[in-house]
């Protein structure tokens, strides 16, 4: 991607002390004309880049600017470390690990020996994860439409999208895009996606928004749930809710009240805690679980084994 290719060049510079634009070309594998093109690029954002033709001449970083770069400091450098290893657990690739280790190489007296922080944003899915991305990012830089079928609730379906955005949120991976079915800006659940594939077919660029991806609009909650959990499910409400979500009843049980946004969600959230709940609130989520449990009582245990 041309922001990776930007990145690594100002590493380049900041390194040596000179270089050439046939240098440049060949280390990335591009023309020369795009190489110029990014340092014009590099030059409009401010960094202070002299060009000198002939014998002896080249590319470099203007003497002064070389010492800018003492307002990292190591606790930056490794913040900025450890976010590029977030991205390469995802990656297909190894960009991110070639940029890491050329920044590692240029910042050494930055850099101490020792990660403090690992971040793994790859889920249990890292296998099929890492392509779907990679095939993503592909289409979104060359403006190609993204063809796959889509799993959803309400059924399976085949989508086009223009996609503009991928995004890490809720703990999930997506992408986010016009859906030419829809017409309208969907996000996507990568995980609800197949056959992921980059079209030939070329988009031309909308002033997409940035997504709004706020809980409160993406799940709007309208919906009040009370419940009695038995003492041994504390662990889980203070992992999902925090230490004061819920109060202590004369019984022992702890009463949960919070705001949800889907009933569907919810019920199937209540089934996780098994005969270790008690819904007070919806009665919709009630009289569900009631029939759930019927049915699974026939399935388990009733006239469809042959028992009474």
């Amino acid at each position: 991607m041309k922001i990776d290719r930007l990145i690594s060049i100002l590493s380049v510079l900041l390194q040596e002390e000179k270089t050439t634009a046939p240098e440049l070309a060949k280390r990335f594998e591009v023309s020369r004309r795009t190489i110029n093109r990014d340092i014009e690029d590099l030059c409009k954002a401010g960094i202070p880049i002299m060009t000198v033709q002939g014998s002896g001449g080249g590319i470099s970083i203007v003497d002064g600017y070389r010492m800018d770069r003492t307002i990292l400091t190591s606790r930056d450098m490794q913040m900025i470390l450890a976010g590029l290893r977030s991205l390469d657990s995802v990656s297909g690739r190894n960009d991110y690990a070639q940029l890491m280790e050329k920044i590692q190489a240029g910042s050494s007296e930055y850099v101490s020996g020792r990660d403090s922080i690992l971040i793994d944003l790859s889920s249990w899915y890292k296998a099929s994860l890492a392509p779907k991305i990679e095939t993503i990012q592909d289409a979104i830089e060359n403006r190609h439409i993204l063809d796959f079928y889509y799993y959803a609730p309400s059924g399976e379906s085949k989508r086009s999208i223009e996609p503009y955005y991928v995004v890490f949120k809720w703990t999930s991976w997506y992408v986010y895009g016009w859906c030419r079915k829809r017409k309208d800006y969907r996000l996507f659940k990568l995980n609800r996606m197949d056959k992921v594939r980059e079209t030939a077919k070329e988009f031309i660029c909308r002033n997409a928004p940035v997504p709004e991806l706020s809980s409160e609009l993406a799940f709007p909650r309208n919906i009040l749930l009370k419940a009695l959990f038995d003492p041994e499910m504390k662990w889980r409400l203070v992992e999902e809710f925090g230490p004061d979500c819920y109060e202590i009843q004369d019984d022992g049980r702890l009463l949960l009240i919070r705001d949800y946004s889907d009933i569907e969600n919810l019920t199937m959230w209540m089934l996780t805690f098994g005969d270790k709940v008690e819904v007070l609130e919806p009665l919709e989520v009630r009289i569900k679980l009631i029939a759930i449990a019927k049915s699974m009582t026939i399935i388990y245990g009733g006239k469809k084994n042959g028992r009474n």
